[in-house]
């Protein structure tokens, strides 16, 4: 496939192969950067796209997930937030409103902003309702992309909550079973428990069989496309990574209807019910309709393990289940049995204190997008 540019306020951006193969050529080397230093990044960058109100919380939830490894929602992101703002599909100073109170619930309107610090507001303010009441749910409208969703129910955890939360994406890219276009996005849910000594447990994963970035991988690698990884415009499987990546038709998760693909399409649909329709939100279709601004919703969900159980009981009793998970014995050519969350955890240690690895064509592309915002460079500064 052939290359094509276009352009944005940092300048061109490559597209199809040309994108690839810089890729190819950064991945070969990458630099180390502490998480303070990446949270400067990107605080810088924020602030320049949308003002400073706002700015540390957007910063916060990308440096979380590139210190657990989810790498696509770190760092890497820029490139996709610098496209929305020269769109100006994201509002500047957005102002976060309470629209909803009623006891145990609240709903919030994001403002047309990033969708980091909505949602990081909406669940420090469904721990609070929890605490009081035993539950928290607090629903977002009026957001947009806001990272990792495991971030926030992270953040109910180490509030000592178990933390559910779902969101919608800004575009459709699931086609239903026995369907050929797309209806839903790759609608996130992710869920985080606190246990007592040990670390938490946390589930975040997305409801399409597999995520965008493995295409990209494929495609980087000249790789064949498994069956029940994307779609063809006839509802077929697509086994070509280049026409994927184009035309964006993924399998919910599970792939085909035998593989039971009709759970993933029902859990992303059921996501749609709870991040949008509850919240007043736009739901898939209609966010592609050429709206000035997308209508993104979130849900944020908090259950205090306390009101449930009394005093220190939850929490051992969750280290004794994830650690009956761990002493599962090991298939044949596995090392060992991981609980959900033990890759994270492992990782955010490593990274912490390694550092957070950025291939070089990353750091580029950063570096571009910060000149051409007057944001300052700051990946490469010395350790102070």
């Amino acid at each position: 496939m052939s290359a094509s540019a276009g352009t944005t306020a940092a300048g061109p951006v490559l597209h199809g192969a040309a994108s690839r193969e810089a890729d190819r050529a950064g991945a070969r080397e990458a630099i180390l950067v502490p998480a303070p230093r990446l949270h400067r990044q990107l605080e810088a960058l924020f602030t320049a796209w949308c003002g400073p109100a706002h700015a540390t919380a957007s910063a916060d939830a990308l440096v979380e997930a590139d210190l657990m490894g989810i790498d696509s929602h770190g760092i890497t992101l820029v490139t996709l937030y610098e496209e929305l703002v020269a769109k100006s599909m994201i509002a500047r100073d957005a102002d976060i409103r309470v629209v909803q109170d009623l006891g145990a619930i609240a709903v919030l309107d994001a403002g047309g902003g990033f969708g980091h610090a909505p949602a990081t507001r909406a669940m420090d303010l469904a721990c609070e309702r929890a605490a009081a009441f035993g539950v928290g749910a607090v629903a977002v409208r009026g957001s947009n992309h806001f990272g990792a969703a495991g971030v926030y129910a992270l953040r109910a955890a180490r509030a000592g909550m178990i933390g559910l939360v779902t969101s919608a994406v800004h575009a459709a890219s699931i086609v239903p079973v026995f369907g050929r276009a797309p209806r839903l996005g790759t609608n996130p849910i992710a869920f985080a428990a606190p246990g007592a000594d040990g670390a938490p447990f946390l589930l975040d994963i997305a409801t399409s069989t597999i995520a965008i970035g493995k295409l990209k991988l494929a495609a980087r690698e000249g790789r064949r496309l498994p069956d029940g990884w994307a779609l063809d415009a006839d509802g077929r499987p697509q086994h070509d990574p280049e026409a994927a990546l184009r035309d964006r038709l993924m399998t919910p998760l599970g792939g085909s209807r035998e593989m039971g693909g009709h759970k993933g399409y029902g859990l992303a649909a059921m996501v749609e019910v709870l991040s949008t329709l509850l919240a007043g939100a736009s739901y898939a279709p209609l966010r592609d309709r050429g709206a000035p601004r997308y209508d993104v919703g979130h849900l944020c969900l908090a259950l205090s393990p306390e009101a449930f159980r009394g005093p220190n009981a939850f929490g051992p009793d969750l280290d004794a289940f994830l650690a009956c998970l761990r002493e599962t014995p090991p298939a044949a050519d596995a090392a060992r049995v991981l609980a959900p969350g033990d890759p994270e955890h492992a990782m955010r240690a490593r990274r912490e204190r390694e550092g957070i690895p950025i291939p070089r064509s990353l750091v580029a592309a950063v570096k571009a997008v910060a000149e051409a915002r007057g944001a300052g460079f700051h990946l490469e500064d010395p350790d102070t």
